[in-house]
């Protein structure tokens, strides 16, 4: 699709709208985090955020909430305005509707069923378009929800705590704690804005997790998902003791087990199974047709190294604490033997920063 030349000042009103958008991060799930501002003769008069599945779009808000007629108006929009009925009319007509003579997004709807299809009837409505505005930025907003519309599956991040020497816990299992406060708290933030948790098995019998997000600000908190290939999972496991949907996935066919657990409390999915574990690949695809967008990975070496095998995990949060545990401890990854370097996984590195006395490296599996 053509369209129409960026003005100089749509930058900075689009640069407004992403910082609304921010604020449904932790709220807007399985829906994106779109922000509106409306701008008529160079004064913002309106301005919206997509909040909760179910309530009003962005730009729903910012007409509801403008301080003057918008008629006129044009309307900077962070993800082109939806053209289907969902649990909302489609936006692109409220605007057309409106009377906005111009519309600016970032980025198009990654759905390729419905691509494109927004702009066109706004551009049909002989309303000014300009798209691809901050395109980059509103990618890496939403990377969850792009993954889930193109590939079908979540954005997966994996948490690794490790010392100096690349240790996750001492030969015994004792973990807790390699990292520091704030780097703990720091995993709660990504525990918030994602859609779900997931760990595997071994690691809800060696540490028993709550695993929910616990932060001090309003959330939907994400689902907890154990990878159970065998159905070991006890059903007095302590994160019933927390409200919200626990799945259990696995490949067994023990119906005793699996009654025992929905019985507790869990919903128990049963999937492909692979080399007589679960299809990593059909998980994946599985929480993608469940609206999962992003998935939050903490486990223990042996689940790490089968993603890393996999491909499956788009970025690391690898935090490094200044202390030794030696060289009896646990490594990060357990992998098939490397018969020559030409054989070892290689990352990129995304960014390095100072948690509390720690320090956080992302780093993302190189293409």
């Amino acid at each position: 699709m053509i369209t129409n030349a960026p003005h100089h000042n749509d930058f900075y009103y689009m640069a407004r709208a992403f910082i609304l958008a921010e604020r449904g991060r932790y709220t807007s799930d399985p829906n994106p985090r779109v922000g509106c501002v409306l701008v008529k003769k160079g004064e913002i008069i309106g301005e919206g955020w997509h909040e909760r599945a179910g309530q009003a779009h962005a730009e729903v808000y910012a007409l509801t909430h403008a301080t003057q007629p918008v008629e006129g108006a044009t309307a900077y929009v962070t993800l082109e305005p939806c053209s289907h009925h969902g649990r909302t009319p489609p936006c692109c007509d409220t605007l057309i509707s409106a009377g906005i003579s111009r519309v600016v997004v970032a980025m198009r709807d990654p759905n390729p069923l419905v691509s494109g299809q927004g702009l066109a009837r706004c551009k049909a409505a002989s309303m000014e378009v300009v798209c691809d505005i901050l395109n980059e930025q509103a990618e890496t907003l939403n990377e969850g929800f792009l993954s889930r519309m193109i590939r079908k599956r979540p954005f997966v991040r994996s948490k690794i705590a490790m010392s100096l020497d690349g240790r996750t816990a001492l030969a015994n299992g004792e973990s807790q704690w390699i990292s520091s406060p704030p780097s703990r708290a720091d995993v709660h933030r990504f525990r918030a804005q994602s859609s779900a948790i997931l760990t595997a098995i071994g690691t809800v019998l060696a540490d028993n997790p709550v695993l929910n997000a616990r932060v001090d600000f309003p959330l939907v908190q994400p689902v907890r998902v154990v990878l159970d290939s065998q159905l070991k999972l006890q059903p007095h496991a302590k994160m019933r003791e927390v409200e919200g949907p626990i799945w259990v996935l696995t490949c067994s066919d023990d119906a005793q087990k699996k009654r025992q657990l929905e019985q507790a409390g869990f919903e128990v999915f049963r999937l492909p199974a692979y080399q007589g574990r679960l299809d990593l690949l059909a998980v994946m695809t599985f929480l993608g047709e469940k609206e999962i967008n992003n998935v939050f990975v903490e486990a223990g070496a042996s689940l790490n190294g089968a993603l890393l095998e996999a491909n499956l995990v788009d970025e690391w949060l690898i935090y490094m604490a200044p202390c030794v545990l030696g060289d009896k401890g646990k490594g990060i990854f357990v992998l098939p033997e490397l018969a020559s370097m030409q054989e070892k996984k290689h990352f990129q590195w995304q960014n390095v920063r100072y948690i509390g006395q720690d320090l956080r490296l992302t780093l993302s599996r190189k293409k």
